[in-house]
């Protein structure tokens, strides 16, 4: 049982030195996530919002400041080690899904497992395991142009999962998908934060799919301008049901 949080982040700062313009992308930002929390990053374009997930997500190092990440410190990590920690402490679930379009949906979820060395037979059922998780057993065999949109950014979910990770990142999950198909994704978000305990930290523009969050953080000009649980936080199940309801009430009345 974990003692330390998942994210522990002290006096954070990054600064981007491309010559003759220095960029103070984060400024100072301290940030703790327990476990089982379910956090929205938020801020306008150049906000910090961004640099932020990469730090978190091990893809950068901090300039200045601590951060530890399920209580290892990555700050001073070189390059491999991070990479490690990527592939055992996080999931990723991004914008644009990132599935090897001629690989199947069970295959696709498979990958971090093959790149750790785990045997074929654990492989396929961990990956089985995980897709079932977000409702897409039955599309194991499926290739990605055989999928929808929202199918498609489960078999992302499910790849993330797979691994077990400590963290769960997702950036603008909901980004290239329409109103219907996000409410499903975020769905399957409450979905394994409430059932399975996996704390997500979600990077979004849109103040809507915040609302599905516990916990919304706003950034401005490098720095945290609010952090505060979510009030009147949106339920991705209810509003699902009652969506069937009204269609169903429709068919009837056609």
């Amino acid at each position: 049982m974990n003692t330390h949080p998942v994210i522990q982040v002290e006096n954070l700062h990054k600064v981007y030195d491309s010559g003759e313009v220095r960029v103070h992308a984060v400024r100072g930002v301290s940030l703790t996530v327990e476990t089982g929390e379910f956090v929205a990053i938020m801020g306008a374009s150049g906000s910090g919002k961004s640099t932020m997930m990469n730090t978190l997500g091990c893809l950068d190092r901090p300039t200045r400041g601590r951060y530890l990440l399920d209580g290892v410190d990555i700050s001073g990590m070189t390059k491999d080690q991070r990479a490690d920690i990527r592939n055992q402490k996080l999931g990723f679930v991004f914008q644009g899904f990132n599935l090897l379009r001629r690989t199947s949906a069970v295959e696709n979820v498979e990958l971090p497992l093959l790149y750790a060395g785990v045997p074929a037979e654990e492989r396929v059922k961990r990956s089985m395991a995980a897709l079932a998780a977000v409702g897409l057993a039955h599309k194991a065999a499926s290739h990605p142009n055989q999928l929808s949109g929202g199918q498609q950014q489960r078999v992302a979910i499910a790849r993330a999962l797979v691994n077990r990770p400590s963290l769960l990142l997702a950036d603008e999950p909901t980004g290239n998908l329409d109103s219907q198909t996000a409410l499903d994704v975020m769905g399957v978000f409450q979905k394994l934060n409430r059932e399975a305990g996996i704390t997500i930290v979600l990077v979004t523009h849109e103040p809507d799919i915040a609302q599905y969050a516990k916990r919304i953080v706003v950034m401005k000009d490098g720095q945290i301008l609010l952090d505060q649980p979510v009030r009147n936080r949106r339920d991705a199940g209810k509003e699902m049901a009652a969506t069937v309801n009204e269609i169903q009430v429709e068919a009837l009345l056609s």
